[in-house]
């Protein structure tokens, strides 16, 4: 079965654009990773850190609306948003290295 990412809560086709990106293309595929793993796949592949663009997967996931999160758990999806930016996001390379490695043009550094 194949479900569009779009039948996910809070996710459109601008979402459905970047998780292509990286490669993922239904919603079971983002049910089966998670939010932090597509999270991560998604700054992977070219996606700007946003921390709204994160847990508006997260509430979505969980069926809720994107402005449900708050407080505490807001607090600690900021964390683990944190973590995920720390661990995936290309840090020192220009828009330009992004992009070249997105196509195959150059090697991605450590």
């Amino acid at each position: 079965m194949s479900t569009p990412i779009s039948s996910i809560r809070n996710l459109g086709p601008a979402y459905e654009q970047a998780c292509a990106r990286a490669g993922i293309t239904t919603a079971e595929e983002i049910r089966d990773l998670g939010p932090d793993e597509t999270y991560a796949r998604l700054l992977k592949s070219g996606t700007r850190p946003h921390f709204i663009g994160y847990y508006v997967l997260v509430m979505g996931l969980q069926g809720r609306p994107w402005n449900d999160c708050k407080g505490r758990e807001k607090d600690a999806l900021r964390k683990r948003f944190d973590a995920i930016k720390a661990s995936s996001h290309d840090k020192g390379r220009s828009d330009l290295e992004i992009a070249l490695d997105m196509i195959g043009v150059i090697e991605k550094r450590s």
